[in-house]
């Protein structure tokens, strides 16, 4: 397993160059339009807790492996509530007729953030457990880029509206550090598992196809972001709505 974590480091950070990285990175462009790919990112965020539930939880089990799968699945399935409640704060929850929401939600605009979706769920159903767990490792690895980025916009934020944003910011990337996964007896069994060479080739394959599907995604989420900035309240009306919903 550890040929397969090395190339999982290796792939993160390349990922973290991409050009959407960079332009989250860059603070002559304000935090809200550094977080104005939110709602593209709407289908694949929300159809993760699917992939929790129905693709990567296998239950009643008894593989160790499964085991540590089921666990984070419990931990990571309710993550989908704070980003609705981020989406409100950030300003994104306007009013929409419903048929204009699932254009949208169905739109080549967000083609890559379903296809995503789609994607991994395929990997994982045609899986074992030890090739679910190499998904899931390169998954993590992307979210841990996405994330840290995502709370370093948010703080700045913050610093402007007095709000906590919980998917975005802080609370989403402690999650995530305390997960049993992140556990050192776990990591040791992970680190020291064998792997046959038909599961290693097949391992490197899986941590090529779930880093070149999300790189498609980032390209979607830089597009979307740089083309809808003006759709996004600023800081300044974030914060008097703050303090209005406060003083009510």
């Amino acid at each position: 397993m550890k040929s397969i974590l090395a190339l999982i480091e290796e792939k993160q950070k390349v990922y973290a160059q991409l050009p959407f990285f960079e332009f989250m990175r860059d603070q002559t462009i304000s935090p809200e339009k550094r977080l104005a790919f939110a709602p593209c990112a709407a289908p694949f965020i929300m159809s993760f807790a699917d992939l929790n539930k129905y693709a990567l939880r296998q239950e009643p089990t008894k593989d160790k492996i499964q085991l540590i799968l089921n666990q984070h699945t419990y931990e990571d399935d309710f993550h989908w509530q704070w980003f609705l409640e981020d989406m409100q704060k950030l300003g994104f929850n306007c009013p929409l007729e419903f048929n204009e929401s699932l254009k949208l939600l169905w739109s080549d605009k967000t083609k890559n953030s379903r296809l995503l979706a789609y994607q991994l769920y395929e990997y994982i159903a045609q899986a074992e457990p030890v090739e679910k767990l190499i998904i899931l490792e390169s998954i993590e690895a992307t979210a841990d880029i996405f994330l840290f980025l995502t709370r370093e916009i948010t703080n700045e934020l913050r610093l402007d509206t007095n709000q906590e944003y919980r998917y975005f910011g802080d609370c989403h990337v402690e999650q995530e550090t305390s997960h049993n996964a992140n556990s050192t007896d776990v990591n040791e069994f992970i680190n020291n598992m064998y792997l046959s060479e038909a599961s290693q080739l097949k391992g490197l394959e899986l941590v090529d196809k779930v880093f070149t599907a999300f790189t498609q995604w980032t390209y979607e989420l830089l597009a979307y972001a740089q083309s809808n900035q003006g759709l996004q309240i600023s800081s300044q009306q974030l914060r008097s709505r703050f303090i209005s919903s406060a003083a009510a």
